[in-house]
């Protein structure tokens, strides 16, 4: 909640808004990273392969908008993002479960952002998504991301065809990579979301508990440095946070995977990639939390863990019966 001394600091002219916008998209088209850069912190892992995020991660913004004209109030406007696992046809529990907290973070949003990568166009994925959004007789604004990756007249060609498929409030071509287009989404959001108190502290970035994000760094350095399946094999959860008289931080996190054979892999030939893992984890989670941080990692074999509800509650999922 935030403070008495920080609501009266605020100018009378300015108008509080406050708002959910979930952020849809097929798996890798930049949703993370396009989340990053409205928030302009890391608040969500990023890797080149798809199916990175696994549930839905909230993070908030904050943008303030002059007055539209002369006697109108400026805007105070908090953007409560959700971004969710990417939407694709489900095959294993996992999967499910994910699918299923992306189309539920669109039943709780006040707005929708389909982000499509325009280098995949209209691709069968998209067209899934905007049908489920059709169902859910909901609007949506229209995110074209990489768009340096396509030739301009294709680009405009994709825009009509995907306005042709839905009525799309308003479409943004962005490259959130660099943020290229990224305000001018940011501000359009922020002019739509009703009038209403924020929900958040002006200085919160994320919603999310510390031990879920520690667990979340780790597994995208995991990510970076495994291959092939293995990485949708394993799972990263924070067994003990122990907070130390100097102010430094004690995390133990178990690496869980399915079998013998992969928990050899993520250990690497004399524990080499798991040091390597660990060191990167470590430094970046030094930076995040903004304190000395000493990481223990451990793997452990668990062959049934994608079939248990206990890890589904730890990564913030609902366990699909």
């Amino acid at each position: 909640m935030r403070d008495m001394e920080r609501d009266d600091a605020r100018p009378e002219a300015e108008e509080s808004r406050c708002g959910y916008v979930a952020i849809l998209g097929a798996p890798n088209a930049g949703k993370s990273t396009l989340l990053n850069q409205l928030v302009g912190a890391k608040v969500a892992i990023v890797t080149p392969k798809v199916q990175t995020t696994r549930s839905r991660i909230t993070a908030i913004a904050i943008r303030r908008l002059p007055p539209a004209t002369p006697g109108t109030p400026a805007i105070a406007a908090e953007l409560v993002f959700l971004d969710t696992p990417g939407i694709f046809v489900p095959h294993r529990r996992l999967e499910k479960a994910m699918v299923a907290a992306a189309w539920s973070s669109a039943a709780d949003a006040d707005l929708l952002v389909l982000v499509v990568d325009a280098g995949r166009g209209l691709d069968a994925q998209s067209r899934a998504i905007i049908d489920g959004i059709k169902a859910a007789g909901r609007a949506a604004i229209l995110v074209l991301n990489k768009i340096d990756t396509v030739p301009r007249p294709r680009l405009l060609a994709l825009t009509s065809a995907l306005n042709a498929a839905f009525p799309f409030a308003a479409t943004f071509m962005v490259q959130a990579l660099n943020g290229d287009g990224v305000e001018d989404l940011a501000r359009d959001l922020a002019l739509r979301l009703k009038p209403g108190p924020w929900l958040y502290p002006e200085d919160q970035l994320a919603d999310m508990p510390e031990r879920l994000l520690a667990a979340e760094i780790t597994r995208e350095k995991l990510f970076l440095r495994l291959h092939q399946e293995l990485p949708y094999a394993l799972t990263v959860e924070t067994e003990s946070w122990e907070e130390r008289k100097d102010g430094s931080l004690r995390l133990q996190q178990v690496i869980y995977v399915a079998r013998e054979s992969q928990r050899a892999i993520v250990l690497g030939h004399g524990g080499s990639a798991i040091k390597a893992i660990g060191a990167e984890a470590r430094a970046e989670l030094a930076q995040v939390l903004s304190r000395t941080v000493h990481l223990f990692l451990f793997v452990k074999v668990r062959k049934d863990w994608q079939d248990d509800p206990e890890r589904y509650r730890e990564m913030g999922l609902d366990f699909p019966r």
